[in-house]
């Protein structure tokens, strides 16, 4: 479908489905023995087949990278500041593929998803899924389109986890890594995090084990709780401070359990949203993935001796304010690197928003980023 040429934007996209039949090991050791992957494309790809570039996504977002869908123009894709023509990852030179992890509930095959086994959905029959695993389905992926090697692969939060597996996984077929917002492992907070908004789920009377499709119901109450926790994360006490203070919502405290404070109103909001949109056997398998990610395992926790296997470039970028994914994180990666011999570069930028600061308007992070990609050769 050829996109209007809006300025700045790739236009109208459309979203499209890979189905594979070739069954998947997970590293589990659960099979999946077929499944659908939910992916976007912007921009040509080139006769070289050289220029593709893989956008990997965090928790909450999908493969709707860039551009608006025509029969939802409302509906802008979440990375839509960074990909486009003359955007930081810009379409007129590169073939962008925006695709959703397996597990998700965009799109490719996760809980809600028919299990062709019992012609119901597979609910919390659906196996765990590690970052392992989607690297695995996105590289078969590649090979359905047609693409040896990715000029690059960028994700932030989660998704800069996929950008690390994918260099050490598939070292031949990345030629850049570029790791926004990242860790190399989750710390014990980070994890503790994670077990709250779980429990706020599993102790959800609609939970049904998992099984609640077949109620008809929905743990609402445990994912507006789940999500609550995890926004708290990701914005720094500053920008909170900043955005809601201790403003009041009410004239003068109300001496009960209803809203007082603007920032108690946001969270509820936010809460309520995500519950609306989000599959709770979705959210308890992603985070067990980020829990379980640790590419230094294998290697009696020496980081380097995992790197050594790598073959790209690599861009690590961290935030200061980011105390979820702190600049330290970000350093132990640089760090890793340089001891295995990697070619690096890293920049970390003094921006206030906290974790979510990879995904806004920042002139110094995105003048970076572009100037990274006009450097890649094709």
């Amino acid at each position: 479908m050829n996109a209007p040429r809006l300025p700045g934007s790739v236009g109208i996209v459309e979203a499209k489905k890979a189905t594979f039949d070739e069954p998947l090991r997970l590293k589990s050791g659960a099979v999946l023995p077929a499944y659908e992957i939910a992916y976007e494309t912007y921009g040509r790809l080139n006769g070289a087949r050289s220029n593709a570039v893989l956008v990997c996504h965090a928790l909450n977002a999908s493969h709707h990278v860039a551009g608006f869908y025509a029969d939802d123009p409302d509906n802008v894709g979440w990375w839509d500041n960074m990909v486009g023509p003359g955007k930081p990852v810009d379409t007129e030179r590169f073939f962008v593929v925006g695709s959703n992890y397996l597990g998700s509930c965009f799109g490719s095959t996760g809980p809600a998803s028919i299990n062709p086994a019992t012609g119901r959905p597979w609910g919390a029959d659906f196996p765990l899924v590690t970052v392992e695993d989607w690297v695995a389905a996105q590289a078969r992926l590649a090979d359905r389109l047609g693409i040896e090697r990715f000029a690059a692969v960028i994700g932030g939060s989660l998704g800069a986890m996929q950008a690390l597996q994918w260099a050490l996984a598939f070292p031949e077929r990345v030629r850049h890594a570029i790791v926004i917002a990242g860790t190399p492992r989750l710390s014990a907070q980070n994890i503790a995090f994670n077990e709250v908004a779980r429990q706020a789920i599993l102790s959800d009377p609609d939970f049904h084990g998992g099984h609640y499709y077949d109620k008809g119901v929905v743990p609402r109450r445990g994912l507006r709780i789940a999500r609550m926790i995890g926004h708290i994360t990701y914005l720094s006490d500053d920008a909170m401070m900043e955005k809601f203070g201790r403003q009041l919502r009410r004239a003068a405290p109300g001496f009960d359990f209803d809203i007082d404070f603007e920032v108690e109103s946001y969270l509820r909001y936010q809460g309520e949203k995500f519950s609306r949109y989000f599959d709770a056997n979705t959210y308890l398998r992603i985070t067990k993935a980020l829990d379980y990610f640790d590419p230094a395992a294998d290697f009696g926790g020496d980081l380097a001796r995992a790197f050594a296997r790598a073959r790209a470039d690599f861009l690590v970028v961290s935030f200061k304010s980011d105390w979820r994914f702190p600049p330290a994180r970000s350093r132990e990666i640089v760090k890793a690197l340089l001891d295995a011999r990697r070619i690096v570069s890293y920049l970390e930028i003094d921006a206030p928003q906290g974790h979510d600061a990879f995904l806004l308007d920042d002139a110094r992070y995105h003048a970076a980023l572009a100037a990274y990609f006009r450097n890649i050769v094709l």
